[in-house]
């Protein structure tokens, strides 16, 4: 790891940046040079840190007191952009921090930054229903993301491989409809097909299959006994506030992942006159995609992403989330999973079938886990190993 320490002294007060370089990198990095950085003032104190990004990398930041004992500072890693990264803070203290490159972005994949949000609906005035309060602030880990909902051609190559290593009853997927295209969502999958798709996806790919059943990995039947390792690298369903946060895009107190209203050129929804939100200008089933039979559904991506890079977040298909569904709970919390036990399942996201009021990024939904048709689908998330809250330097 090739470190660079610097210092500034400011009335007997020291701000030290270190710019390291991560241990894992390709073959040939060692000699590269640390991100260029520096400390911004404020009457003559530093108080905030500055550093160039590249496009493709992520960066980490970590605060110390002694050099000894690095804490993790809430909100990172973040993706970089090309452009110059900000961090401010108070002045006046000792102390250090360290700023680390993480692995690359898995391909296909957007990194939701770690950091706190406010989860449920706060409109102005409430226009959800009580399952979506109290709002409540959730510390949400940094993760992976998909960008897209999984389509029919990524369920159908993954199910292939996988009838042969013994999942055995994994669904073809879209039920008795024709598929509307290889790059449309995959659809009428219920819970458990999506948890099994995943681990098939993580053992065909060498990754760490995430969902367990008593020890074994979870290959086959209807369980209610799933555990999930939320430490492997493997594929896995999103928590319910991974989802928002992610759904948000780093927006706050929206109705939408880009603000308070939805028209058609936004999302694949229902459209009606009765939610007053929806401002579309042609109303029923999109007008592009009303088309060819049910389902009216659009080939992924087909809207602008939201501030994440995420597309069809509203809209599209239903998304299965991990938790047993329940009402909130009060207070802050941190990586919040849902209900220990449970009927149902989470559902988040709207669809092509349904109206305004379900592509909200704070409406929550619910089925029986062996439920699944023709406006259900998913995206699948990866936790951001090896990310830690602390590490010592020895």
């Amino acid at each position: 790891m090739k470190t660079i320490v610097n210092h500034w002294i400011v009335g007997g007060a020291v701000i030290a940046a270190v710019a390291a370089l991560s241990a894992a990198q390709p073959a040939g990095a060692a000699g590269a040079a640390s991100p260029a950085w520096h400390f911004e003032c404020s009457g003559g104190v530093p108080n905030k840190l500055c550093w160039q990004t590249k496009t493709g990398e992520t960066y980490d930041l970590w605060r110390s007191d002694d050099l000894a004992f690095w804490i993790h500072v809430d909100g990172y890693p973040k993706p970089g952009t090309g452009g110059v990264m900000e961090h401010p803070f108070t002045a006046g203290r000792r102390g250090f921090f360290k700023i680390t490159l993480g692995a690359p972005v898995p391909a296909g994949f957007a990194l939701i930054p770690a950091g706190s949000f406010q989860m449920g609906d706060q409109s102005d005035p409430l226009v959800g229903w009580s399952g979506e309060r109290p709002v409540h602030a959730v510390q949400v880990s940094g993760f992976y993301m998909g960008k897209y909902e999984v389509t029919k051609e990524e369920w159908d190559a993954v199910r292939a491989w996988a009838l042969n290593q013994h999942y055995t009853d994994l669904s073809a997927g879209n039920g008795t409809y024709a598929a509307k295209g290889a790059n449309h969502p995959v659809h009428s999958i219920s819970w458990y097909d999506a948890a099994k798709w995943c681990n098939a996806r993580s053992e065909k790919e060498g990754l760490t299959p995430c969902y367990t059943v008593g020890g074994a990995t979870y290959k086959t039947g209807f369980s209610d006994a799933v555990v999930c390792n939320w430490s492997a690298n493997g594929y896995r369903l999103p928590s319910e506030a991974e989802w928002e946060k992610a759904a948000r895009g780093g927006l706050s107190g929206q109705n939408f992942p880009w603000g308070n209203t939805i028209r058609a050129s936004q999302a694949n929804y229902y459209s009606d006159s009765y939610f007053a939100y929806d401002v579309s200008r042609t109303r029923s089933y999109h007008p592009s995609y009303k088309t060819g039979g049910y389902p009216y559904s659009s080939p992924v991506g087909s809207f602008a992403p939201n501030g994440y890079g995420l597309y069809d977040m509203a809209g599209n298909m239903h998304e299965w989330c991990w938790d047993w569904w329940g009402p909130y709970a009060a207070g802050s919390q941190t990586d919040s999973r849902g209900a220990t036990s449970g009927s149902n399942r989470v559902r988040r996201g709207g669809s092509w079938y349904g109206n305004a009021d379900y592509c909200r990024v704070a409406d929550r939904r619910s089925h029986y886990p062996g439920y699944g048709n023709l406006s259900i689908g998913f995206r699948v998330a990866r936790s951001s190993v090896p990310w830690q809250q602390q590490e010592r330097t020895q």
